[in-house]
């Protein structure tokens, strides 16, 4: 239902607007999520770090099952972790509705995406900037959201890199070729002068963490997202 809502919502030209949690304020969480829950957004990007597939660590499932508590929106979780196999039921009980793992982290991508939808979640499956999408061609039918890291995963507010949109229109390519339903988000550097330039090149919905809760008037950045 999630999906069919939100692709019916791109016949009307309207961006997915998904804002990281890993830059909203730890110390006034629930402004934040209330911010978005009152917001045009769509989803809760949480971003989950071990410290081992990525050089940082952010928060984990005890935070994410308070965040579901005080959520109104789809809560899209993106695992930055190794061996995401052993956390998907964990995940599917602390609220995620998309699980996105790497491809970068998975030995059996198919099974662990059979996995996650066994759960009753929405698979996803995100590429690092150096892994190209042609990987992906045995296996875009099988995925519902395609996330393109358009940084190197690991910090928030890097700056953009400029290869993302070739990548995107190759996995648009890829998706039109293949007849798949497949979503394309795009997350790192997404900000209000290159959304339009990013939902043209075929992204679907945006990961905005530092553009939105930096801001002195986050609605209005969400607005223009949406917009875009």
């Amino acid at each position: 239902m999630i999906f069919h809502y939100l692709r019916v919502q791109k016949i009307y030209n309207m961006a997915i607007v998904s804002p990281s949690i890993l830059a909203a304020d730890f110390l006034n969480l629930q402004k934040d999520i209330e911010l978005v829950n009152n917001s045009d957004a769509d989803w809760f990007h949480l971003d989950i770090m071990d410290g081992v597939f990525v050089p940082n660590i952010s928060y984990g499932m005890p935070i994410v099952e308070a965040i579901n508590k005080a959520a109104t929106k789809t809560l899209d979780v993106h695992l930055m972790i190794v061996d995401p196999d052993r956390y998907i039921s964990t995940f599917k009980k602390t609220g995620a509705d998309i699980l996105t793992v790497h491809y970068e982290a998975c030995t059996h991508l198919h099974r662990t995406l059979d996995a996650i939808k066994e759960e009753g979640m929405q698979a996803g499956v995100a590429l690092n900037p150096h892994t190209p999408v042609h990987l992906l061609e045995d296996i875009i039918n099988d995925i519902d959201l395609l996330l393109i890291m358009s940084v190197n995963p690991g910090f928030g507010g890097q700056k953009f890199i400029e290869n993302t949109y070739d990548k995107i229109k190759k996995a648009k390519d890829l998706i039109n070729r293949k007849n798949a339903n497949t979503l394309i988000e795009v997350d790192g550097g997404v900000n209000a002068e290159n959304a339009e330039k990013l939902t043209a090149a075929g992204a679907d919905a945006l990961v905005a963490g530092s553009a939105v809760f930096k801001d002195e008037d986050p609605n209005r950045i969400i607005q223009i997202l949406k917009n875009a």
